[in-house]
């Protein structure tokens, strides 16, 4: 959405606007700041609250007053921020989202914020300014859709007020990066939302040859002919049922040319899964659109790169293709040998993520990957395990795993480190082939990426499976709408910062 963020330096019983967001943290009764200043504008009405316990404090909850003219603003947002020993940067994500909406619902046209938790709860001001306008424009996002009667959000400009202009700098570089790191998650839910008819893989090809061209980026899209020729036989077979070419799409940002580290993101990019004649039940497949999850976050992360600019050199591989039932499509029992010479009995395909991340994975390591890192809608059976906000997380390599593990921690974002159980490779031995592209159903989402693993050589690796986070069900996350999340954008970025 077009909100236009901007600072004014001024008391801010002096800001005209249509909602204006003023907190408190739990358990607090001395009034002071903006919210004594406004509690005191309006006659001790917060204090009111607070002495009857109509008002606790307590994490997102929110009460609207209504100054009648006492001072500019038309409504006031009293949200309360929890515990202030228990306040973090997700904790304010968290609130300014609920805020954001119920002033979206309030019909609002400006709304006004305090920067909450600034200075306090271990945030420094640039950290809450950031949260600030992440949870804003996350919690605001709306899918894209077709419907003749849209209903459109009134809301236009979101005002941060701050009266110290020795916090002017820390908020405005906190706002900007809020800004793109939102942006660029929203523009990722904008395409894993985007229905498969019109979201193929040459258009997603296109979508980040427009990313590359606006943000100074290096593209190169192979098409099938190029593929062929670099013996990509695994993403070719699972896109040869389809009418939709395949296409891997190559970004590179080089932003510490001295170096010759190259971090590989590399993101799964299936634009529809009907399982092949591995068919996947009819209810729910419409939802298989969003099987490129961890393309759109590679492609979100890397429009985020590209403004922000970390001296790190980054390499983005997406294998792009549909995996459809035809009479070309592969059939369970082919054998179809690998970019790196490995063979693969395919046993089933819908399991055709780890097939085409085969060849994606072996392209990043010949041109210059030292480090990779893959993410994908892998496995069904990873959100039975961790639910549907925490992604699984596995590696090769205990020191890459901890940056990446504090990537997450910065970004937000939540994962567990599941192990690699070495006797469970017997799962996927074939009898034809190298190996089978899938085992039985138990321990299904770590036999995955051991299969994955055969691929990264010694690269340091981490694979993401975010299968059960990539889409909101049900709406009923802070930040998300139902459908996409944008899951692993943000980390992605925090990510790239690590590896300075």
């Amino acid at each position: 959405m077009n909100l236009n963020l901007t600072i004014q330096l001024k008391p801010i019983v002096d800001v005209a606007t249509d909602v204006l967001i003023v907190n408190l943290f739990e358990g607090m009764t001395t009034l002071s700041g903006d919210t004594g200043a406004v509690n005191e504008a309006l006659g001790g009405q917060i204090a009111a609250l607070l002495e009857t316990g109509d008002f606790k404090g307590r994490h997102k909850e929110l009460k609207v007053l209504y100054p009648f003219g006492k001072i500019q603003a038309k409504r006031i947002f009293l949200v309360g921020l929890g515990e202030a020993e228990e306040f973090t940067a997700t904790r304010a994500r968290q609130v300014a989202a609920v805020a954001a909406k119920s002033a979206r619902d309030h019909k609002a046209n400006t709304v006004t914020s305090v920067v909450h938790g600034a200075g306090t709860s271990h945030l420094d001001t640039a950290l809450a300014a950031q949260a600030l306008v992440e949870g804003t424009l996350m919690g605001l996002y709306q899918v894209k859709s077709l419907k003749q009667k849209q209903t459109e959000s009134t809301l236009a400009e979101f005002i941060i007020c701050e009266q110290d202009a020795n916090n002017y700098q820390a908020i405005h570089d906190g706002l900007e990066r809020g800004r793109i790191l939102a942006d660029a998650t929203n523009f990722a839910r904008d395409l894993i939302n985007c229905p498969a008819n019109l979201l193929t893989p040459v258009q997603l090809a296109q979508e980040a040859t427009d990313i590359a061209t606006r943000h100074g980026l290096g593209i190169q899209v192979l098409d099938e002919q190029a593929l062929q020729g670099l013996g990509m036989n695994a993403l070719l077979a699972i896109g040869q049922g389809s009418v939709e070419e395949s296409r891997l799409i190559v970004i590179n940002y080089h932003g510490n040319p001295d170096s010759e580290e190259t971090l590989a993101l590399v993101g799964k990019g299936i634009t529809f899964d009907t399982g092949g004649y591995t068919l996947k039940p009819a209810t729910g497949m419409e939802n298989m659109k969003t099987d490129m999850g961890g393309a759109g976050a590679v492609l979100g992360a890397m429009a985020a790169i590209g403004q922000l600019k970390p001296k790190v050199n980054i390499m983005a591989v997406i294998p792009a293709a549909e995996n459809m039932v035809s009479g070309n499509a592969i059939k369970p029992g082919d054998v179809i040998v690998t970019m790196n010479g490995k063979s693969m009995e395919i046993v089933n395909t819908d399991a055709e993520g780890r097939v085409v991340l085969a060849d994606a994975i072996t392209y990043a390591l010949r041109h210059g990957a030292t480090k990779l890192v893959d993410i994908a809608t892998l496995t069904g059976a990873i959100s039975v395990a961790l639910g549907r906000q925490v992604a699984g997380l596995f590696s090769n390599d205990t020191d890459f795993s901890a940056i990446v593990k504090e990537a997450f921690h910065r970004s937000g974002e939540r994962a567990w480190e599941l192990p690699i159980i070495e006797d469970y490779s017997s799962a996927y031995q074939s009898n034809v082939a190298d190996m089978k592209n899938a085992g039985s159903r138990d321990a299904g989402s770590i036999v995955a990426a051991m299969i994955l693993r055969e691929f990264v050589e010694n690269t340091p690796w981490v694979h993401l499976d975010i299968a059960g986070v990539a889409r909101d069900i049900d709406g009923s996350q802070d930040l998300n709408p139902r459908g996409a999340t944008g899951f692993g954008v943000r980390t992605l970025v925090e990510l790239a910062y690590l590896q300075e």
